[in-house]
């Protein structure tokens, strides 16, 4: 990290922890200033799907709000792929009218690349530049080379980000978990890792060739860290994200049980120690959970049968300060560079005073029953770990307290 982006950091990070001291001991919480709890500045994930509009019954604002309150998140970023999808500012307005309604924390919407996200025709983006973070077809890879440039240049002529889920169709071949040895030996048909970097290789391109600023969604593959490495040493205006259970588990974890599946999927071991080197030299800029609730039926057919995605708001700090701090992979200030000063940064999103606490002496196991979020679905069930959040303050509002 540059020496100024530390200095953000530590500045950013101590005007956070001077307003915290001040609040808790305004309300008398003057207990949460023990060694076994720690405050940090109130992250941000910039990839989560809500769910409303369209699929309410699998999570709500209300709901994925509360979720993640309760893991120490004060702001998140919506992905697009929804009913209406918002392409434009009339079909962005019900997400819009509803992160009004019912948002206790700071809500983004994304806006889609392309038109109901079909890849075909691009979305308008000028109409809904002012209110989205970033433009996204999450859940499909833009597959036409042409679309994507053209919203690669109207993105950077508005100043917007543009944020690629990275899949190439053609290479799927009906595959629903990694292409590895797993897949093999219990008969399941693979994705390839190719399906994702390959992509990535186009858009690379293309972000070199019209100056737009670039950031590559839920990576997973070990070619994927390298290419995105060589770019950044190109000078390429382009970042990216990981998610806790891709530096955490990988396919020699997975279990014949729809919590363990995932769009990239859990790849392999080389995989797995190719994004902790990138966390170390920083080519992952950042992590995101990737939040994507769905009903218990249908994450309850298997590996081959059941839709794709897992929660991870209520798991992710206590999973990452467990597996990558406290086992010595990072520091806690890197950590807090990746969960919440680096995704602010790139997207533009302020933090105020918001902070969270969280308890680290008291191990306990992950119990999908105690999640706030309408989603049950985790790798993580059963893990013990340590960083219990406690207390989550947005906006000079507890917003979370565990009292």
């Amino acid at each position: 990290m540059k020496t100024t982006d530390m200095a953000y950091k530590r500045a950013y990070k101590n005007e956070v922890q001077s307003f915290a001291f001040d609040f808790l001991t305004d309300a008398g919480l003057t207990s949460y200033f023990s060694e076994n709890y720690i405050i940090v500045p109130g992250l941000c994930d910039v990839h989560v799907h809500f769910r409303e509009p369209g699929f309410l019954y699998k999570e709500t604002i209300k709901s994925g709000c509360a979720a993640a309150a309760h893991g120490g998140y004060t702001a998140v970023c919506t992905m697009p792929n929804l009913n209406p999808v918002p392409d434009s500012p009339e079909t962005l307005k019900p997400q819009l009218d509803a992160i009004e309604k019912s948002a206790e924390i700071k809500v983004i919407p994304y806006g889609a690349i392309t038109v109901g996200e079909s890849g075909s025709e691009l979305s308008d983006m000028n109409g809904m530049a002012e209110y989205v973070c970033a433009f996204s077809d999450d859940g499909r890879g833009v597959q036409s080379e042409d679309i994507m440039r053209q919203a690669m240049i109207k993105a950077r002529s508005l100043g917007k980000i543009i944020a690629a889920h990275c899949e190439d169709n053609t290479l799927l071949r009906g595959g629903y978990i990694h292409d590895g040895e797993y897949a093999r030996c219990h008969g399941h048909r693979g994705i390839c890792s190719e399906s994702e970097f390959r992509q990535i290789e186009r858009d690379i391109g293309l972000a070199k060739e019209t100056g737009c600023a670039y950031h590559v969604c839920h990576i997973s593959a070990k070619e994927s860290v390298e290419l995105i490495r060589r770019a950044k040493a190109e000078g390429v205006d382009i970042t990216c994200e990981t998610a806790p259970h891709y530096l955490v588990l990988c396919d020699d974890s997975l279990e014949e049980d729809g919590r363990f599946k995932m769009n990239p999927p859990l790849r392999g071991k080389a995989d797995r120690e190719a994004l902790l080197r990138g966390i170390a030299d920083g080519t992952i800029d950042m992590i995101a959970t990737d939040h994507a609730p769905h009903s218990v039926s249908e994450k309850s057919r298997g590996l081959e049968g059941s839709l794709m995605g897992v929660v991870g708001l209520e798991t992710a700090f206590p999973i990452l300060y467990t597996e990558l701090v406290m086992k010595g992979f990072c520091s806690l200030d890197k950590l807090i560079g990746l969960m919440c000063t680096a995704p602010r940064r790139r997207f533009g999103i302020d933090g105020g005073h918001d902070f969270a606490v969280f308890e680290i002496s008291e191990p306990y196991r992950i119990d999908p029953n105690k999640f706030y979020s309408e989603g049950r679905a985790t790798p993580f069930s059963g893990r013990e770990v340590l960083g219990r959040c406690v207390l989550t303050v947005a906006n000079e509002k507890a917003v979370y307290s565990d009292k």
